[in-house]
């Protein structure tokens, strides 16, 4: 009797364990449905990765272009130009600086590039010293399309007080550091 209770046993467990296996067909269709979103996956990694490589090579052309292209700079700095402390207004003295190099640029009749960068001294946060730093030069970018220097050749970048060239510990070094950097690339 225990014999033919444990054969019945064994018998019940595994019909049991039968019903809990999937079908085939259901396999199947799961791993479909699993290789169809891997596939869907690898397309955008692949796109990610061709849109990366064209990002690059975008990149080293732009630096290949540069390459030795650079002519001169010239600064505009709050000892000489005077720069509000906090403010983006042009003085009459960095006017008058500026109506230099835009004539310097219309009597050189060169086909160059200027980049004009913003920076600030260390006061403030990092955000404003950014936007501070775009508003000065955006205004001399402004400043120079009305004396003549088209736009599309001119570009502004802030650097906010990420590039100082003195320390922000005193007055004097803030002041150097409140200033605008015209870039020319032939």
């Amino acid at each position: 009797m225990i014999r033919r209770a444990l054969i019945a046993g064994v018998a019940l467990l595994g019909v049991a364990s039968l019903g809990g296996c999937a079908t085939k067909e259901y396999v199947n269709e799961q791993v479909g449905v699993v290789s169809g979103r891997v596939a869907d996956h690898d397309t955008k990694i692949a796109g990610l990765d061709r849109t990366t490589r064209e990002a690059l090579q975008r990149a080293e052309s732009a630096g290949k272009l540069a390459e030795g292209k650079f002519v001169y700079s010239m600064v505009l700095s709050d000892d000489s130009m005077k720069f509000p402390v906090s403010k983006a207004t042009l003085s009459p003295e960095i006017q008058a600086r500026l109506d230099a190099f835009a004539a310097k640029l219309a009597t050189e009749n060169r086909n160059v590039y200027v980049e004009v960068q913003g920076h600030t001294d260390a006061t403030g946060s990092a955000e404003g010293n950014y936007r501070l730093g775009q508003e000065r030069a955006e205004a001399v970018r402004r400043y120079l399309n009305q004396k003549g220097v088209a736009l599309n050749r001119i570009g502004t970048i802030s650097y906010g007080a990420d590039a100082p060239v003195a320390p922000n510990t005193d007055r004097a070094g803030r002041s150097a550091n409140r200033r605008v950097v015209l870039i020319v690339l032939a």
